[in-house]
């Protein structure tokens, strides 16, 4: 039988073992732990959701106990603060018509089903699943923890998750799709911790409110993102211009884009940079490698590894590099890790031989299939 400890090594949280086993705590009782119990384990907030979802799968997993309606305890005015947020809305298209052919139990099944799909993803991309609405997703970016990519984060669930919705059986021969809004911006954000209305006072701003007319005006299967989103993303992903739109609520209109995929970008410093000024300070850096490539051109294979700290040049001496060989024959290969795809130790490879193919986010897996195989005919030829 497996262990509390295997469980949560499974799961990548093996360092709250030891917390779990100093309280007692054993698979037979996971299903009777609320939010505060994990919380005051010291179960960190993301981890908490990522475990809630993990215990709802466990074979006859208990409901955890009713919430106590116990007044919150009260506080001070400067508990809020101003951050800049990533807002996230997706909507489950096609319920409502669904509604009308189903059983409500039927419906239910379906909707929770999507709502544990979808949470699963958001956490893994590092998001906060703030409510469920109806059968929508309101999920925040950027807080309680911040990343300098919570624009990419978002905009990379907002994808999966539409794949998330072709992937469920629906047991209903309904092609479910979703819509996802996302738009980013200045709020005043309080506690995510609330239950009920606490969270409609949550986040504060006029972000919460784009994102979701933006997924009110998205087509079904589609992502939206506001200006100050597209900013952030550079040249991560291929986009369509849906051009400045009337927004209710808002007195201008509103230029919003929608997202259509990954780029084919394969750096992500050319895609979120634009090198307009030359390289200072790294002659001594660069001149090494121009001689190691002559050493290379007389026969004299080589490897060299440039490493170092985040944001001192590594990916600019090699983009130099690269321009001073520009008018020289040769032969680039490139191939990249990616810090949203952790858990997949191929990703460098999948990714190379997807993009060689020609892969496209609305390809059937019959039609990956024949991409690849074609793409295999050519080099065998």
């Amino acid at each position: 039988m497996q262990s509390i400890a295997e469980w949560l090594e499974e799961l990548r949280l093996g360092e709250y073992a030891q917390r779990f086993a100093e309280n007692g705590i054993d698979l037979s009782v996971l299903g009777h732990l609320s939010d505060q119990d994990l919380k005051d384990l010291g179960v960190l907030l993301g981890h908490r959701r990522k475990l809630q979802v993990a215990i709802a799968e466990l074979p006859g997993a208990a409901p955890a106990p009713p919430k106590t309606a116990a007044a919150p305890a009260a506080k001070p005015e400067d508990a809020a603060e101003r951050r800049q947020l990533t807002v996230m809305f997706c909507d489950l298209v096609g319920s409502t018509a669904l509604s009308a052919r189903l059983d409500p139990e039927d419906l239910r099944a379906i909707i929770d089903t999507y709502h544990r799909r979808s949470a699963e993803v958001i956490v893994k991309h590092g998001g906060f699943v703030a409510r469920y609405l109806g059968d929508g997703v309101l999920a925040y970016f950027g807080y309680p923890q911040a990343n300098e990519d919570d624009a990419e984060r978002a905009v990379r669930t907002g994808l999966a998750l539409a794949e998330v919705a072709s992937e469920i059986d629906f047991r209903a021969q309904a092609d479910l799709q979703v819509r996802v809004g996302i738009a980013t911006g200045l709020v005043v954000v309080g506690d995510l911790l609330g239950e009920g209305a606490a969270h409609d006072h949550a986040v504060v701003g006029e972000t919460p409110n784009l994102a979701a007319r933006l997924q009110g005006l998205a087509d079904p299967g589609t992502l939206v993102v506001d200006r100050k989103t597209r900013l952030l993303l550079g040249q991560l992903f291929e986009y369509r211009a849906l051009g400045p739109l009337a927004v209710k609520g808002f007195d201008g209109p509103v230029t919003i884009w929608q997202v259509l995929n990954a780029s084919a970008i394969d750096s992500r410093f050319e895609a979120l940079r634009a090198t307009a000024t030359p390289l200072v300070g790294r002659n001594e850096e660069i001149e090494l490698l121009m001689r190691r490539w002559q050493q290379a051109k007389q026969g004299e294979g080589c490897v060299v590894l440039i490493c170092g700290e985040p944001g001192i040049g590594k990916s600019r001496v090699t983009q130099t590099v690269l321009e001073r060989l520009s008018t020289e024959p040769h032969t680039r290969l490139r191939w990249f890790c990616s810090p949203h795809h952790r858990d997949s130790a191929l990703y460098p490879t999948i990714t190379r031989l997807k993009r060689a193919a020609g892969f496209r986010r609305e390809d059937t897996v019959e039609q990956r299939l024949k991409k690849l195989v074609a793409r295999v005919s050519q080099n065998e030829g």
